[in-house]
């Protein structure tokens, strides 16, 4: 297969298991680093080739959106702004040799919360509640991270804030999205005027993730919910655990 082929066909896989179950970054990471590109740059390459289908998102539930417990969504968005503008620059001062070591562990935790976060989430609200102030540094650190590496951090940011007292989850949804396509917004600007972005890998992924967005819409009607998280995990644990191989072995 072609070079422009395996990008466009990771593409239309990420795109197919964002709109399915989330986790499209462990399939557009490692295809970009094995296309040649560098790690930090394909790390910024993947975050603007998947960022249409976020900002999608982000306007279907556009009309949900309201404070998050309590807290007014444009200072929300103000820090989550800032930690996504010190993520971007932290990438982009990260040495690439440093990058190759830290990227195992950030897939690991990624593939964690995907494992864990759907079922650990009830159970941390039964038995940890933190105030309302602690939600402004949490933002700025889960921004900071969403800007730097990005994998389930939407998943992170529900699960921190569900600790709230007086936390909605159903409501929650929609800031969500708002804050990780924001995270992204300033980190792909950042990535943008540093020029470590590789544009035609950046295109020919994001081409395919959008058909891959369109078509997993549609698999997602027919395809078992637990068929595809299944999947989806065990690619997850594959990537991890190739990229601790490459790193460490």
């Amino acid at each position: 297969m072609s070079a422009p082929l395996f990008l466009m066909a990771s593409g239309l896989l990420a795109g197919s298991m964002n709109a399915l179950a989330g986790g499209g970054s462990f399939v557009t990471l490692p295809a970009l680093i094995a296309s040649g590109v560098p790690s930090v740059m394909a790390n910024a390459t993947s975050s603007v080739a998947l960022y249409p289908g976020g900002v999608a998102s982000a306007w279907v539930y556009r009309h949900g959106l309201g404070p998050v417990c309590r807290v007014p969504l444009p200072l929300m968005l103000a820090v989550t702004l800032s930690g996504g503008l010190a993520g971007a620059l932290l990438l982009l001062w990260t040495p690439g040799a440093v990058f190759d070591r830290v990227l195992p562990l950030l897939l690991l935790l990624a593939t964690l919360m995907l494992v864990f976060a759907p079922k650990a989430g009830g159970w941390l609200r039964d038995h940890v509640t933190i105030g309302r102030p602690m939600i402004l540094p949490m933002q700025f650190v889960l921004g900071l991270y969403g800007g730097y590496f990005g994998g389930a951090v939407g998943l992170m940011m529900i699960a921190a804030w569900s600790l709230l007292q007086g936390a909605d989850i159903k409501a929650l949804n929609a800031p969500r999205t708002l804050m990780v396509t924001a995270a992204n917004t300033v980190a792909i600007a950042c990535f943008a005027i540093a020029g470590a972005v590789a544009w035609r890998s950046a295109l020919l992924v994001g081409l395919g993730a959008v058909a891959g967005g369109y078509a997993g819409a549609h698999l997602g009607r027919r395809l078992s919910p637990a068929l595809v998280r299944m999947a989806t995990l065990a690619l997850s644990a594959l990537v991890t655990a190739s990229f601790f191989i490459r790193a460490y072995a």
